[in-house]
């Protein structure tokens, strides 16, 4: 199987309206420049972030939104203000942030992550929401079947990875698995639609799921452990918990010779053997193009929700040996070796 390479978006904007208000004083040029405006006749704008916790891949994303604006003329600190809070992992408290937004009626909110978008959308239908990091939105109830979202204020951009790449990604790298540990919190939508996806799936490549549940963080050590003797490889995919105690899934797998097998980048650089999934700058930089065509004055309606697919892979020899596995040349030429990347960012 082939692998697509990251993506990546430019964006000229505002750079390019400044640019031409420097060329002269021609009408087409003066008209071109009024339309867009440049960075210092942007109206000044509030943002509102939130995330259901604070983890690298979520960072990741919520950096690519910053800087996509920054590069289109909104730069935070000078014509945008951002208020930015995380829920720590606790759904209340997402639902208090939810709220306290929708009460503060910033020019737009961003959700990251299932969590904080379904609280968000739940305290408010007049403020612009912009939800992303959603593995699957009609499951998680913000779109319908069809695409359309269930209130006229909400649009996004979601990640439905395809389960069988993950799978045959698995197959690769552990071929004589027979069963797969799943360890994931049974109150996150989307690490319940995945585990749904898996148990489907899996049959056709000879394989079980093993689910185990881990209600908080602090369970994540505990809960992989229970897999010893039990499964041959451990999948994540962004269940929130998970990510946020990674270093303790990977000590876990570490000890017991499991390779864990995740989707996405931060998780291999924190221990993971591998991972298939989307690059969380990208997709950062993906979903700032809809909140800066929210900020500039397009209405919520008139953009429609996307879905970034496209899947990078992602390997660390270093922790597949860690975990009892080798990684074969075939699947190196295809990934991008996580090792080999921070020894040229340490050069």
């Amino acid at each position: 199987m082939t692998f697509a390479t990251t993506l990546r978006f430019s964006l000229y904007g505002a750079a390019m309206s400044a640019a031409l208000g420097l060329l002269g004083c021609s009408d087409a040029t003066d008209t071109a420049a009024d339309s867009a405006g440049t960075d210092a006749d942007k109206p000044a704008k509030t943002l509102a972030i939130t995330q259901i916790v604070e983890h690298p891949s979520l960072d990741e994303m919520r950096r690519g939104i910053i800087d996509e604006l920054a590069d289109n003329g909104y730069i935070e600190g000078q014509n945008l203000t951002v208020n930015f809070q995380s829920a720590q992992g606790n759904t209340a408290t997402a639902g208090q942030i939810a709220k306290q937004f929708a009460g503060d009626n910033p020019d737009a909110i961003v959700a990251i992550s299932t969590p904080s978008a379904q609280s968000v959308v739940a305290s408010t239908k007049t403020v612009p929401v912009i939800y992303t990091a959603i593995s699957d939105p009609v499951a998680a109830k913000l779109i319908d079947a069809n695409d359309v979202p269930i209130q006229s204020n909400v649009t996004g951009l979601s990640s439905e990875l395809p389960i069988e790449p993950q799978l045959d990604n698995i197959k690769k790298i552990v071929p004589d698995a027979k069963t797969i540990g799943y360890v994931y919190s049974p109150g996150e939508v989307n690490s319940v639609v995945v585990l749904d996806q898996l148990k489907k799936a899996a049959p056709n490549y000879g394989l079980t799921i093993l689910d185990v549940t881990a209600n908080r963080p602090t369970d994540v050590a505990m809960a992989t452990r229970s897999l010893s003797g039990r499964a041959d490889v451990i999948y994540t995919s962004l269940d929130n918990n998970v990510v946020s105690a990674f270093e303790a899934m990977a000590g876990a797998a570490n000890e017991l010779d499991i390779p864990v097998i995740a989707s996405d980048e931060f998780s291999v650089r924190r221990g993971a053997t591998a991972a298939l999934g989307v690059n969380d700058y990208d997709f950062g930089r993906t979903t700032g193009k809809m909140v800066y065509r929210v900020l500039n004055g397009e209405t919520v309606s008139a953009i429609k929700p996307e879905v970034m697919n496209t899947l990078t892979l992602y390997a660390s020899p270093k922790h597949a040996a860690e975990q009892g596995v080798s990684l074969s040349e075939d699947l190196l030429k295809n990934a991008i070796n996580i090792d080999k990347k921070a020894q040229a960012t340490a050069q």
